[in-house]
């Protein structure tokens, strides 16, 4: 019994990297039983972080400074098997585009999944998160790459997050217009993006469940017209009829019936024409 809970332990303490996080869930699906979690904690193997929620001790001691969100999601990722990953104007923030956004050092992070612990929201991390099913997409992984870039440095594995690429970020992110996003901001990225690929794009507009959020695709693609934006069809796609009201004190877009703010009209035909 006691060689059993040995190599248990071992299993724990070879999977689970210093600084990193496993819940009750994982242990106990390592045959790990309730009253041996407080075990670990007792004896210094793990700190319990919240309910139901331990870290591996870090070099550095005890829990005092709040966890990294990175770490919260690569271990959700990589060791408990969460199938979740980052996206909207998070994931592109994490690939390079965080010079035209108006993030702040404690800006939100966008967790996508269909099975997400509760307990996620009530860490103690560096960043408050929010959570959104994968309802958006009707393939949930259409656009979800690995990203060795936006994982941590100091990892002892070549691990990689699980992130929103920026043609699938860019839409996660439209579909948050007006309440949680701005509409500057992203007309800000959207500048940036001039090497968006028109296959997938083209994948994940006809797999995208929302008019709004294809409609709002194009307003933005026709405001900037980049070299890819001729590769896209408007009537290819499904845009839905009639107008949609978005914003207050917008105008209804000439083409795509859609309210959006001024600067996003001038220069297109007259309404209704």
């Amino acid at each position: 019994m006691k060689a059993e809970k040995s190599q248990k332990l071992k299993r724990v303490l070879e999977a689970v990297p210093a600084g990193f996080l496993v819940d009750a869930r994982w242990l106990t699906a390592q045959g790990l039983a309730y009253e041996t979690f407080r075990d670990y904690v007792k004896r210094g193997w793990l700190e319990r972080v919240s309910r139901g929620v331990f870290r591996r001790p870090a070099p550095q001691g005890p829990l005092s400074e709040p966890i990294n969100w990175k770490t919260c999601l690569l271990s959700m990722q990589q060791i408990m098997g969460y199938g979740v990953h980052v996206g909207g104007t998070t994931a592109l923030d994490q690939q390079g585009y965080a010079h035209y956004l108006r993030l702040g050092h404690h800006a939100t992070v966008w967790v996508y999944g269909d099975v997400i612990p509760n307990w996620l929201v009530k860490l103690p991390l560096n960043a408050p998160v929010v959570t959104r099913r994968r309802s958006l997409f009707d393939d949930p992984t259409l656009g979800v790459v690995s990203d060795s870039a936006a994982g941590e440095s100091h990892l002892p594995w070549d691990w990689a997050m699980t992130i929103s690429a920026p043609e699938r970020a860019i839409l996660e992110a439209m579909d948050e217009l007006p309440d949680q996003e701005s509409f500057h901001n992203l007309d800000m990225v959207f500048q940036s993006l001039t090497t968006l690929r028109p296959k997938l794009l083209t994948a994940l507009l006809h797999s995208c469940n929302k008019v709004k959020v294809r409609r709002l695709f194009f307003v933005f693609a026709d405001h900037h017209d980049h070299p890819w934006r001729k590769r896209l069809n408007p009537a290819d796609f499904n845009l839905g009829s009639g107008d949609r009201a978005l914003v207050s004190g917008g105008r209804i877009h000439p083409r795509y019936r859609i309210m959006v703010p001024d600067e996003f009209i001038s220069g297109e035909i007259s309404d209704g024409g």
